[in-house]
């Protein structure tokens, strides 16, 4: 009966420190927005935060922008569950980095103003491009966006200790999974409209700090309570993962091994699709490419990146401690039986580890409440850029470039943003309510491959191929984009299949998870045949822009 009463007392704290924590960190961050809305007063302020930020800032922000939800919650959580094959996601993550180094930061700082269409419509024509780079920046965002609030939902539930049955401020789990939802789109649409560029960075600085204090203090302990040896930890690991040693050798979860040759081939090429997706999707994420126009040189670009590197690697190497810690200390078992996807591992590992150097229960509540707040921070850092991603390209592609012709001002170009942000934060709250059943793994893997398939050949063929026109462009952009969407609606991720969004149906014909081995190609494909099938072609422009692109003269 005691245990039962001390437990009970421990959620209860675990949820008013949690909501305390929260609501701390709501109020330091509109304070920041407040303060950043003064600050805000022409087009470049909004988009672009004024580009005065330092290199070691938009690092901050970058990696603050990148380590979303999925990383903390789910790569610890695929790690825990499947050991070696988890720790491919941390890598995949991490070297994408190196191709957004190394082909795209600087020459984009220097090419564009605000959005990634200012670089691929500047030797073209400026209507259909815009329109598609429009088209797909919003499609990634909001695939984006429904893997963040679907997740808040899920968090929030768990956390407030809210289960089949039982009620939080007379709120059912789907009543405050809801209301969690629209209360995560109504501050992502308050940082967007009030604090624009600058605020939304300053909010992604903050979380950044907390994010890798959150993780830096959890694998200090779990590595304390091995005494900082690394075998033993593995060990344990893979006998409380009930898997043993395959648990720490590959094979678990990718390049699965059956007597069905065609199954075995079909594992590996997932596997292969997953990396190519992951390790290509970075350099074409719209809310990612922006953040090099906020830095006042292309030199502060490049060290950027470089911080974000730093800040990133960093940050995905606690994961490997966080995964196998959750494993060694939680149990796979128990990590499944809170949540099938293992989204909980983190939280549920931090439960643990307050309880083993706290004491008892409330010291439990205690370390899960601050490692909730941390990840709730993330999730409205990261909805801020995605928002702030979409609508500008919805104000200044579309609005001032395509319909007003560049004839509009800049009052009226930042009033579109702020009234666009207020629609699509309204369409991803609308959206995610109806898409609290989805994973929101696949959410996110989708958002990379459709970003590697139609954006990231349009960009590197821009910068790189003289030849390249307005055709190419386009076919490259909708080409990509169909090709992703398409293959992942007919896969196994969508139905039949007993883990799919549909489990009851079966119209599945593709047989990966991830489309990006197919649309990735099929992406440059189409691009290079709507090159070489029009006639247009203008090798001064090319010329412009290459000098520009390399030696940032002209750049605003």
């Amino acid at each position: 009966m005691n245990t039962v009463l001390a437990a009970e007392a421990g959620s209860t704290t675990a949820r008013n420190l949690t909501i305390t924590l929260f609501l701390i960190f709501v109020a330091i961050t509109l304070a920041i927005t407040v303060w950043a809305s003064r600050q805000t007063k022409t087009a470049t302020d909004f988009y672009a935060g004024g580009r005065s930020f330092s290199g070691f800032q938009n690092g901050m922000a970058i990696g603050g922008d990148y380590m979303s939800a999925a990383s903390f919650l789910g790569i610890a959580g695929i790690i825990a569950l499947y050991g070696y094959d988890g720790f491919l996601y941390s890598i995949g993550f991490l070297v994408a980095w190196l191709v957004a180094l190394l082909l795209v930061a600087e020459l984009l700082r220097n090419s564009g103003r605000y959005t990634m269409a200012d670089v691929l419509a500047f030797r073209m024509r400026q209507r259909p491009v815009r329109t598609a780079a429009a088209v797909s920046t919003i499609t990634v965002s909001i695939f984006y966006l429904l893997a963040q609030m679907v997740g808040a939902g899920a968090l929030v539930a768990l956390l407030l200790g809210i289960k089949p049955g039982t009620t939080f401020l007379g709120m059912d789990a789907d009543t405050a999974k809801v209301a969690t939802i629209i209360m995560v789109g109504a501050l992502m649409i308050i940082y967007v409209t009030v604090g624009g560029m600058k605020g939304t960075t300053y909010v992604q600085i903050v979380k950044a700090f907390l994010l890798m204090s959150g993780a830096i203090v959890m694998t200090l302990l779990v590595l304390a309570k091995y005494k900082f040896n690394l075998s033993s930890l593995l060990g344990d690991a893979a006998d409380a993962s009930g898997k043993g040693a395959a648990f720490l050798e590959p094979g678990l979860r990718y390049g699965v091994e059956s007597g069905d040759g065609l199954k075995t081939f079909y594992s590996k090429m997932d596997l292969l699709s997953l990396g190519i997706a992951l390790v290509l999707g970075t350099a074409g994420l719209p809310h990612i490419l922006i953040r090099f126009y906020t830095v006042p040189t292309a030199r502060a670009a490049r060290k950027s990146v470089l911080w974000a590197i730093g800040i990133i690697g960093a940050f995905y190497l606690l994961t490997l401690a966080l995964g196998f810690g959750a494993a060694a200390l939680v149990g796979g078992e128990a990590i499944t039986a809170q949540d099938k996807a293992g989204n909980t591992a983190a939280p549920q590992l931090a439960e643990a580890l307050g309880v083993d150097f706290l004491g008892g229960s409330l010291g439990g509540a205690t370390l899960l409440a601050i490692i909730a707040a941390v990840a709730f921070a993330t999730i409205l850092a990261v909805v801020a850029g995605l928002t702030l991603a979409s609508s500008s390209s919805l104000a200044h592609d579309f609005y001032a470039n395509v319909i007003k012709n560049g004839q509009a001002s800049e009052r009226q170009e930042v009033n579109v943003a702020r009234i666009s942000a207020l629609v699509i934060g309204a369409v991803s709250i609308v959206l995610s309510i109806f898409a609290q059943s989805l994973n929101v793994a696949f959410l996110v893997a989708l958002a990379f491959a459709v970003a590697a398939s139609g954006n990231l050949p349009a960009i590197l063929y821009s910068l790189f191929w003289k030849r390249f026109n307005t055709s190419g462009a386009v076919w490259a952009i909708y080409g990509g984009l169909l090709a992703a969407v398409v293959l992942v609606f007919f896969s196994p991720v969508v139905s039949g299949a007993p883990t799919a969004m549909f489990p009851d149906h079966d119209w599945h014909w593709f047989p990966l998870s991830n489309p990006g081995i197919i649309s990735i190609p099929f992406g440059f494909l189409c691009g290079w045949l709507g090159t070489i099938l029009s006639k247009e072609s203008d090798d001064e422009k090319y010329a412009e822009l290459e000098v520009r692109s390399l030696t940032g003269a002209g750049a605003h």
